[in-house]
């Protein structure tokens, strides 16, 4: 650990402009270089409808010495809704313009509590939420406050927005609050997961922003409001990056009770309903208890749901968080930030880019992000009514994606669009035999052989 710590310091030492154009902050954002704009399904309806005013993704990136800004609709390129709860809010275009620092800091004082509303940005312009819904159980009458939309209650026992709002999730598991179209947990598609727990991908085709891989180290995904980054699932299983690669543990644990008259430190509070099968443990977030890490697992993370670590963007390390899951890959509390950040929360939202900055224009990248980019699945192979093309993180270009048969004519085209991971190829016209699905993104191309057997 001294080494690592020794090899951020002197990471820290490189001048500001080098640094910068090397920084995951700046390099590690979604841009729109293509001109696509969001779309959203309806409840009933398997036709995307496109929100021709609302471009998706990241629109620009500017900084200078101390600061990068984010210019984003808030909306992503891969499709949103329906919200099968009766939500009646749609995401809009939001025209966020974030204030992130360049070089994030501990806070060393009391930690900030997470709160409702944006509390970090994925790397597409999309908001990050904590775990709560805005309701709490109101004591006082005995009975749940308020509702899936509603926000009230005693603040005493808040309520688990992934377990209360799960049927109002889209396939992506985001939905809106007002035009503020939002993840409280991990950004993959519900049917990516190993136990399914919501059919709504069933209708309406899956996206994400990235697809889990327990094989390689998960992908930068987005930043917090105390400006450290946002992983996914997986990471080196020791903080100097050896180990292999693991499933990052929140170390937090649902309590053992069967009322709720103290939270797990022991405070008395007023009562919450009794654990029972219409109140479940895990309703509510005051649910978990925290139990520390320590030197025998390294790879469950601290009270903020993040540890000091070596990343692919970060080979000197850095202080990041996880978005969890467990074994069969369900968001795990605390989800991603919380309930607590381990930086000082200076991340705001401004109403101008000031004069003076740097336009980042893509020329310098992440090279593994790159790499990620190009790792495609095709599947299934063989294939009989459709196939599938997915890239294990949101593609940072559109993709031309074609079948190709065996005398070289070309029988599909579809686009993967950038910022989405899948696309998928409608066979119902297509012969059996052998095809070459292509890849390409105007300047290199990969190429996969399938079979289609109908």
């Amino acid at each position: 650990m001294k080494k690592l710590l020794r090899a951020l310091s002197l990471a820290m030492l490189i001048t500001p402009s080098v640094f910068a154009q090397t920084n995951p902050v700046i390099t590690g954002w979604i841009r729109n270089t293509t001109g696509i704009t969001g779309r959203h399904y309806v409840s009933g309806s398997s036709t995307p409808i496109v929100d021709a005013s609302y471009p998706a993704n990241c629109q620009a990136v500017a900084y200078n010495t101390t600061n990068v800004y984010i210019s984003c609709s808030g909306i992503p390129a891969y499709i949103i809704g329906p919200y099968l709860d009766g939500n009646p809010n749609q995401g809009g275009n939001n025209n966020n313009i974030y204030k992130f620092p360049l070089t994030p800091v501990q806070n060393t004082g009391t930690p900030t509590s997470t709160t409702g509303g944006t509390i970090g940005v994925f790397i597409n312009g999309v908001s990050l939420f904590d775990y709560r819904d805005g309701v709490s159980y109101k004591s006082s009458t005995g009975a749940d406050a308020g509702g899936p939309l509603g926000g009230m209650g005693d603040g005493v026992w808040n309520r688990d927005a992934v377990r209360a709002e799960r049927s109002g999730f889209d396939c992506a598991k985001g939905h809106p609050a007002m035009t503020n179209y939002h993840h409280h947990q991990n950004p993959s598609a519900f049917n990516m997961d190993l136990n399914v727990l919501s059919t709504v991908c069933n209708l309406y085709l899956a996206d994400g922003l990235y697809v889990i891989d327990s094989t390689v180290h998960s992908p930068l995904i987005g930043f917090a409001y105390d400006g450290f980054p946002i992983y996914g699932a997986y990471g080196y299983k020791n903080a100097d990056g050896t180990g292999g690669i693991v499933r990052m543990k929140s170390s937090f644990h649902l309590r053992s009770i069967t009322t709720r008259t103290t939270y797990y430190d022991g405070t008395s509070v007023t009562a919450g309903p009794a654990v029972s099968t219409a109140h479940p443990l895990g309703e509510y977030r005051e649910d978990y208890e925290y139990i520390p890490t320590s030197a025998a697992t390294p790879d469950y993370l601290d009270i903020h749901n993040g540890r000091f670590c070596v990343t692919p963007e970060y080979p000197a390390g850095t202080y990041c968080y996880f978005a969890t899951v467990d074994s069969v890959w369900n968001s795990a509390y605390p989800y991603v930030v919380g309930p607590t950040f381990y930086g000082t929360k200076v991340v705001t939202t401004v109403t101008s880019v000031p004069t003076g900055v740097t336009t980042y224009t893509g020329t310098t990248e992440v090279s593994n992000v790159a790499q990620q980019n190009v790792e495609v699945s095709v599947y299934p192979n063989p294939a009989k009514d459709i196939l599938l093309v997915q890239c294990k993180l949101g593609s940072k270009a559109n993709r031309t994606v074609e079948l190709v048969d065996e005398l070289g004519r070309v029988v599909l085209q579809q686009t993967l669009y950038q910022g989405s991971t899948i696309c998928y190829l409608d066979l119902q016209t297509v012969y059996d035999g052998m095809y070459i699905v292509r890849v390409s993104d105007g300047k290199d191309s990969k190429s996969y052989q399938v079979v289609v057997a109908k």
